[in-house]
C-alpha cells in the first residue's frame, strides 16, 4: 500500500546495480504473488489443517521479517524484487490467508428476513478498511525512516515493526470451532465442492477482477514519481498524496461491504461490485490525466476519489459470495466459501502482475513525449491502462444488463 515511498526513493538515491525502471514492478509483484498463493493456501487449510492455521501464520511471520532483513542487505535491483517482491509476499500470504478464512466463518451470509447480527460482506469491508488505516500512516513512517537513515536501516526497522504488530494479531485470532471439529476428526474431511467451477457467473467476476486489479496498483507505485518530476511537488506532498490515496479506504471498504449485504438498498453483487471500478476509471482519465505542473488541487481529488472507489473494490467480494452461493443453493450444489474467496484472490493476484509487467514498458513508451497535461508525459500511457483496465473491471454490469434484456425479451 506505501510502496511508491521507496520507489522515489530508490529513484533519487540510486545505490543499486541494474535498471531503475526495474523498481517499478516490486510492488505489484508483491502484491501479485501474495494473491496468486491465496487459492493454494486457501484450499490447504480451509478444513482438514485448520488447527495449523495460526502456526502456519506465525511461519509466515517469521519469513516476511527474514525477507525484509535479507532485502536489506541488497546491492542489485534483482534482490528487491526476489526479497520483497516474491519472499516477503508469500510470508505475508501465509498470515494473511488462514486468518481470513477464520474470519468468512464466523461471520457467514444471511438471508434478506435476518437483519440481527454482522453479515459476511460487512465483517470482510471492515476489516479490509484495515488496511487503508495502515496505508494511510505508513507513508510518513517510511518518509521519516528514509529522511533519517538509509532504505537499509528503514527496512530493519519496519522488520521489528512486522514482527511485533503480527504476533500480537495472530494471537488474538481463532478458528471457527466447525473447522476445528473437521480438522481434529480422525474421518477424512469432506472434498472441497468444484462444481461451481461449471457456472458462467464465477468467470465473470474473476475476469472483471484481473483487469480491476490491474490497474489497482499503477498508482499507488508511480503516484510519488509522478508528483515529484511532473508537478514538481515537495517530498512531503507527494508523501501525504499516498496517504490521501489510503484514507478514503478506509470509508469505502466498510461502505461497500454494506451495499453488498443488500439490506437497505435493492442492488445487486453485479451492480455494487459494477461502481467502483467505472468510478476509478473516471477519476484517472478525467482528473490525473489533465493534471500539469503545479497542479496540486487535481491531484489531490485523484488521489482520494481513485483510493476511495478502488479500495472499496474488495469488499464487494462478500456480495460476490453471496451471489455465487444463492446460484449454488437453486441447483442444490455444495460451495465452499473460503475456498472460493481464495480462487477471487489469486485473479486478483493475476491482475496485479499482469499490470506491473506492463507498467514498465509503458513508463519507456511515453518517454519521449511532450505535452502541458499528463497525457503528454511519460505517465500518459500508465493513465490510459489505468482508465481501461479499471473500466473493463465494471463489466459485469454490461453482464447484468444483457441478462436484463434477455429476460425482458422472453417476457414480451
Amino acid at each position: 500500500m506505501s510502496y511508491g515511498v521507496f520507489q522515489e526513493y530508490y529513484f533519487e538515491n540510486w545505490t543499486l546495480q541494474g535498471s531503475q525502471s526495474e523498481t517499478g514492478i516490486i510492488g505489484t509483484t508483491q502484491n501479485g504473488v501474495m494473491y496468486l498463493s491465496m487459492p493454494f493456501l486457501f484450499a490447504l487449510f480451509t478444513k482438514r489443517w485448520a488447527r495449523w492455521r495460526q502456526t502456519a501464520a506465525l511461519c509466515g511471520t517469521a519469513l516476511t521479517c527474514v525477507s525484509f532483513i535479507l532485502s536489506s542487505f541488497s546491492t542489485d535491483v534483482w534482490h528487491l524484487i526476489i526479497t520483497q517482491g516474491v519472499l516477503a509476499a508469500l510470508g505475508c500470504a501465509l498470515t494473511y490467508s488462514p486468518t481470513t478464512l477464520s474470519l468468512g466463518e464466523w461471520f457467514q451470509a444471511k438471508t434478506r428476513t435476518e437483519n440481527s447480527g454482522v453479515n459476511r460482506a460487512v465483517a470482510y469491508g471492515v476489516v479490509l478498511s484495515s488496511k487503508n488505516i495502515v496505508g494511510s500512516t505508513c507513508p510518513f513512517i517510511f518518509r521519516a525512516l528514509l529522511d533519517h537513515y538509509d532504505f537499509r536501516m528503514a527496512l530493519r526497522i519496519w522488520t521489528a515493526i512486522v514482527g511485533g504488530t503480527s504476533l500480537v494479531g495472530i494471537a488474538m485470532i481463532h478458528a471457527h470451532p466447525s473447522s476445528m471439529v473437521v480438522s481434529s476428526s480422525s474421518h477424512r474431511a469432506p472434498a472441497i465442492p468444484w462444481k461451481f467451477l461449471t457456472h458462467k457467473t464465477f468467470y465473470i467476476y474473476s475476469v472483471a477482477i484481473i483487469f480491476q486489479s490491474a490497474g489497482y496498483g499503477i498508482p499507488q507505485t508511480y503516484i510519488n514519481q509522478f508528483a515529484s518530476e511532473v508537478t514538481m511537488l515537495s517530498q512531503t506532498w507527494a508523501t501525504l498524496l499516498l496517504t490521501l490515496f489510503n484514507v478514503p479506504g478506509i470509508i469505502a471498504s466498510s461502505f461497500f461491504g454494506y451495499l453488498s449485504d443488500n439490506k437497505a438498498f435493492p442492488l445487486s453483487a453485479a451492480t455494487v461490485s459494477s461502481i467502483p471500478p467505472i468510478s476509478s476509471a473516471l477519476s484517472a482519465l478525467l482528473f490525473w490525466g489533465v493534471t500539469s505542473r503545479g497542479s496540486t488541487a487535481l491531484l489531490v481529488i485523484f488521489s482520494m476519489t481513485f483510493g476511495f472507489f478502488s479500495s472499496g473494490y474488495s469488499a464487494t467480494w462478500g456480495g460476490f459470495l453471496n451471489s455465487l452461493e444463492s446460484e449454488a443453493a437453486q441447483w442444490n450444489e455444495a460451495i465452499d466459501p473460503g475456498m472460493l474467496y481464495g480462487l477471487l484472490n489469486g485473479a486478483r493476484g493475476i491482475g496485479y502482475v499482469s499490470g506491473g509487467l506492463a507498467g514498465v514498458p509503458l513508463l519507456k513508451a511515453g518517454s519521449g513525449s511532450g505535452g502541458r497535461f499528463a497525457y503528454g508525459t511519460a505517465y500518459g500511457p500508465l493513465i490510459i491502462f489505468t482508465g481501461l483496465t479499471s473500466i473493463l473491471g465494471g463489466w459485469v454490469l454490461v453482464w447484468k444488463l444483457e441478462k436484463w434484456l434477455h429476460r425482458e425479451s422472453q417476457h414480451s
